[in-house]
């Protein structure tokens, strides 16, 4: 156990879905898994372990933000012997084509955010999903006829709503960043540090240019898709090994 989890060594499955919400792990866990339990609670940040398709996974929130989600994927990678993590976020539109709905694939992740400034690497990181989960993940979303695209997303410590500098995101938008969210960051640079395997889906539900978001009751529904895509991949994930 550890100060954040008070799983024991053997209660996670190799590959754990991530969303941010405690909430969206417990429906996820309720709606879409097999013989859940929870497995840890500290601080309210759930975690459960079942089977999909017979198969163990298990799902755990992390919070909002690069450090929550830091410090949750770390030790799950490093303490409870986890070897993939499937982050299912949501995420603000940083182009106006994408439909609300539509899920990201994070091919890659550009920040603002001094994360990666401990490795006291010699240059700029480009931290970058595992493609043996990119490729799966594709392939069960247009198998699942599920709109998607595939490319850059931005981490920011900022939300931009919020942000006094909101609309320094129009600069990423230039760049061709496809969405915007304050995980995927942690998540990829744990995952290279560690040497093991992590992919971000993120379902688009506010898009920043054309304003369109999703009603508040809307929301949790709105994942089904990503949590679909998700749960196959770290089915097929397993089916491969």
């Amino acid at each position: 156990m550890t100060p954040h989890n008070r799983a024991s060594a053997s209660d996670f499955a190799k590959t754990v879905l991530m969303p941010g919400d405690p909430l969206r792990a417990k429906y996820c866990a309720e709606n879409f898994m097999e013989n859940s339990r929870l497995v840890t609670d500290v601080r309210n940040v759930l975690g459960y372990t079942g089977t999909y398709k017979g198969v163990p996974v298990s799902v755990m929130s992390c919070g909002m933000g690069a450090p929550s989600a830091g410090i949750y994927s770390y030790e799950l990678y490093t303490e409870y012997g986890v070897e993939s993590i499937i982050r299912i976020g949501t995420s603000g539109g940083l182009q106006k084509d994408l439909p609300l709905g539509c899920l990201i694939f994070s091919m890659c992740c550009s920040t603002d955010s001094s994360w990666a400034d401990q490795y006291n690497l010699p240059g700029t990181l480009a931290p970058c999903a595992d493609s043996s989960l990119l490729f799966e993940a594709i392939d069960c979303a247009k198998e699942l006829g599920v709109d998607y695209r595939c490319g850059m997303t931005l981490s920011s410590d900022l939300f931009s709503t919020y942000s006094a500098r909101e609309s320094e995101y129009k600069k990423w938008t230039d760049m061709g960043a496809l969405a915007s969210d304050m995980e995927t960051i942690a998540l990829y640079c744990n995952a290279m540090y560690t040497h093991k395997r992590a992919l971000s889906i993120l379902t688009m539900t506010d898009n920043c240019i054309t304003g369109e978001s999703f009603k508040n009751e809307d929301r949790m529904q709105a994942n089904d898709n990503m949590i679909k895509v998700g749960l196959e991949t770290a089915y097929r994930l397993s089916k491969d090994r």
